[in-house]
Order: structure tokens, then C-alpha cells, then sequence
């Protein structure tokens, strides 16, 4: 936030020309019984160097972690040159221009990063990223819904707990009936879909890789999805997977939904990240957000503009398919620039180099004792069994380790650990972890 060097004779003369005498007079609508009646312990001011000073004081006093915590946030390396493309004033905003047709610059970038997404997906359509991947699946809720004119809409419990949370949010407001799928061996139980899917079943919603880091039966899931004129949904939280594993689209899914920050954005508190909408054209007008299109003007000289953008989005909220109408560009330019740095070779790379440390570590867990939740493939996360999770996980966090405890979300998971492991965790730090957990607790 800019510094404002507002002096006393500044405010009088403000207070004044609003026609008030004091700054507790802007307040008067507030009850009294909410206002703060104790004076703040403000400390008085810093010259800008002994702020600095005291600033760069209290950094020392970060712990730097060690993370192998994943479950939806991903801890990747990031070139320097996405910040610095990022930081450009041209680039530097959250928002899908409402002048498009002036931004040919951000409307080409726009283009690349739908375009990545599509490849990478094997969709024919991607939109122009969303608020965040909890918020993209619960959209696909209702674009789903909006497709099939059903209601019931099939949700595997080994979606991130989070996600869930959010999409039951979205469905009560929208009438539409959520039923959750229960899993077994880590993955989607296949006979419990079939026993609850019916003719009022929109899509069914699978995370692939899982919430505990396995792949589920995509292909399988979809067959019995379509038997019955449903959608499937895949929703995709370490797209750094996409790199070596085969695409949503060619195991049957009809629409993705999912989170984009491993793709060149930081680990920072939740947020801000950026929500990926990806599916096939023929539901390209059912899509939310809106999409960058490429044309040609009238001395064919080529151009971005953007298209399919409902207006109902902005001025008859009713009748909209979804109300956003902005996006995470920034996020989306970031997602770009790193996905354009590395190519197709250098993702394949990162994606194989966390595959196998994470085969690495889990490995050497097991030598030591520790039991796996399933024995299915995964990527680069997986669910093992501990001996008293709580004090393994507190000890761990005392050694500036960190990993999920999943009794919070999952309560018959007690005493189980979720791990993550990408390219940033080293072997040194991998096997101290197994050293720790080896240790007896009680």
C-alpha cells in the first residue's frame, strides 16, 4: 500500500469539505457497542531506514520448512524469467481487459496459455482461468447441470476435502443434489458409482490424481458415466501430472476443472492462484469466463479479441450461466511464461524427476516399517500409515519438516500421514524425514 504523508492541516481541510468536524463523525452509523473503546499500542513511527531495519530484524525469525506437504499446493522451482515477464507494467493486472480490443498484447497471452491448456488437457476449449480450482469445479457443477437439464451430481470423497466444501456451497444455491462416492484402496470405489448413478445424474466428479495421491480409473469411471447420458468431470489439482500421464481427454472426460498454481505461481497462503475450465466444443457456449478468440481484420492482418463472452454475466445475474466476470490473468500469464520456459520436454522432466524421488521416498518408508494406504500407482504424493501421526507430525515440525495429517478431513484415516514430494525436496531432506519417523513415539 503507497505511503500517504497526510499532515493534520491536510485532514482538517478534507473533514471540511465533506462538512464534518471530526474523524469519529464518519463512524456515527456505526452501534457504539461494536466500536473499539480502548486506544491501539500503535509504537510511534520509523524513519523509512529504521524500518527497513526492523523489517529485515523480524525476517530472521522465519523458519525456513522443509515441504512435503502438496494436498492441493504445490512447491515447485520457478524460473526467474516468469517474475520478471510478470512484472511488466503492460502485464501487470488480475483482470480480463474490459477494452480488449486495445490489449493486444495481454489477449495474446490469454491465447497461449487457453491454447497450452488445451494440449495438455486433450480438450478442444479452454477459457480464460478462473478465480482458484475449489471455485472452477464447483462451476462445472453448474455448467454440467446446465448441459444435461439434470440436477444429481456424483462427487468422489477422494476430491480435496476443500474443493468438496466449496462445490457444496455452489450446488445448495443451485438446487442441484450432491451425493458423495465412497472409496476403497485409496481410489473411487467403481461399484458404488454404479449403484448410485441414475437418470438424473448430471456428471460424476473424480480428482485424478487423487486427494491421497493415487490415479483412478478415469477410462472406467467415464464408460459408466456415459452409459447413463452423464458427464465426467476431472478435476486436476498437480497439473505438473499432465507431463507424463495420459490427458483427461483422452481417457474419456468430457470436462476439466482444476488449480494451475504448480504451473510458475508461488506457494502464498492459499492464494492468489488460478482456476483452470477446460471441455469440448460443443459446449463451448455453456463454458463461464470468457475466451480469447483469434481473427483476422479487414487487410487480414491477424488480431485477438474476445469472444463468447455472455452479456447476461454482467447485466441480468438471473439468467446467467455463472457470474464471473473477471479472471486471474496475472496468474494465467505466470502459468504461461513457465509452461512456454520449459516446454514440452522440460515439464516432462519436472514431472519424471517427481515421480520417481517420491517412488524414492516411499520406498525407503516402507523399508522402515511404514505401512501405504493402497498399493495403486501414484504420482508424487502418497498416503502412508504411522504409528501416532500427531506426535510424528509434531516431531517433524520441530526439525522444520512439514507433512498433512489427514485425520482432520478424513476421521477413519486416523494415524495416517499425506506426503508430497516434487523436484525442490532433496535427498538429504528426504531421508531425514525417514530418519524422524523412524523414531519410536509413544
Amino acid at each position: 500500500m503507497a505511503y500517504i504523508p497526510n499532515t493534520d492541516k491536510d485532514r482538517e481541510d478534507m473533514l471540511k469539505d465533506i462538512g464534518i468536524s471530526s474523524i469519529k463523525q464518519l463512524f456515527k452509523d456505526i452501534p457504539t457497542e461494536i466500536l473499539l473503546k480502548k486506544k491501539l499500542k500503535i509504537p510511534k513511527p520509523l524513519s523509512e531506514l529504521e524500518l527497513k531495519q526492523h523489517l529485515s530484524n523480524l525476517s530472521k525469525k522465519n523458519s525456513i520448512i522443509k515441504q512435503f506437504i502438496g494436498a492441493g499446493s504445490y512447491n515447485h522451482f520457478i524460473p526467474s524469467v516468469v517474475n520478471h515477464i510478470i512484472s511488466r507494467s503492460e502485464f501487470y493486472t488480475a483482470y480480463t481487459p474490459y477494452q480488449p480490443e486495445m490489449s493486444q498484447g495481454i489477449l495474446q497471452a490469454i491465447y497461449e496459455y487457453q491454447t497450452m491448456i488445451c494440449n495438455l488437457t486433450g480438450m478442444d476449449i479452454s477459457n480464460a482461468s478462473m478465480y482458484d480450482g475449489a471455485s472452477a469445479l464447483a462451476e462445472t457443477c453448474i455448467m454440467a447441470a446446465n448441459i444435461t437439464r439434470r440436477n444429481e451430481i456424483l462427487i468422489s470423497k477422494t476430491i480435496h476435502p476443500e474443493y468438496r466444501e466449496t462445490v457444496k456451497t455452489y450446488c445448495h444455491f443451485h438446487n442441484i443434489n450432491l451425493t458423495e462416492i465412497d472409496f476403497t484402496d485409496g481410489i473411487t470405489s467403481i461399484e458404488n458409482v454404479k449403484s448410485k448413478i441414475t437418470e438424473k445424474t448430471a456428471a460424476v466428479i473424480i480428482q485424478n490424481p487423487n486427494f491421497f495421491g493415487y490415479l483412478e480409473n478415469l477410462k472406467e469411471l467415464g464408460n459408466i458415466a456415459h452409459e447413463k447420458k452423464a458427464l465426467l468431470v476431472a478435476c486436476i489439482t498437480e497439473p505438473t501430472s499432465l507431463g507424463i500421464i495420459k490427458s483427461p481427454g483422452e481417457l474419456g472426460a468430457d470436462i476439466i476443472a482444476g488449480e494451475g498454481q504448480s504451473f510458475g505461481n508461488p506457494l502464498n497462503f492459499g492464494g492468489p492462484y488460478l482456476g483452470i475450465i477446460a471441455t469440448k466444443k460443443g459446449y463451448m457456449r455453456h463454458i463461464p469466463g470468457r475466451i480469447v478468440g483469434l481473427t483476422t481484420d479487414t487487410k487480414e492482418n491477424k488480431g485477438f479479441i474476445l469472444t463468447l463472452q455472455a452479456r447476461e454475466q454482467h447485466i441480468r445475474r438471473e439468467r446467467a450461466p455463472s457470474n464471473i466476470c473477471s479472471n486471474q490473468a496475472l496468474c494465467a500469464l505466470a502459468a504461461t511464461v513457465y509452461l512456454a520456459t520449459l516446454g514440452k520436454q522440460g515439464l516432462k522432466n519436472i514431472a519424471e524427476l517427481s515421480l520417481q524421488k517420491s517412488h524414492y521416498l516411499l520406498n525407503k518408508l516402507k523399508e522402515s516399517g511404514c505401512q501405504e494406504l493402497s498399493t495403486k500407482p501414484f504420482y508424487n504424493e502418497f498416503t502412508i500409515k504411522v504409528n501416532n501421526a500427531k506426535k510424528i507430525n509434531e516431531l517433524l515440525l520441530k526439525n522444520k519438516i512439514a507433512c498433512l495429517e489427514l485425520e482432520k478431513f478424513y476421521p477413519e484415516l486416523k494415524d495416517s500421514l499425506l506426503i508430497c514430494v516434487t523436484e525442490m525436496n532433496s535427498k538429504k531432506d528426504m531421508d531425514k524425514l525417514v530418519k524422524i519417523i523412524n523414531q519410536k513415539v509413544e
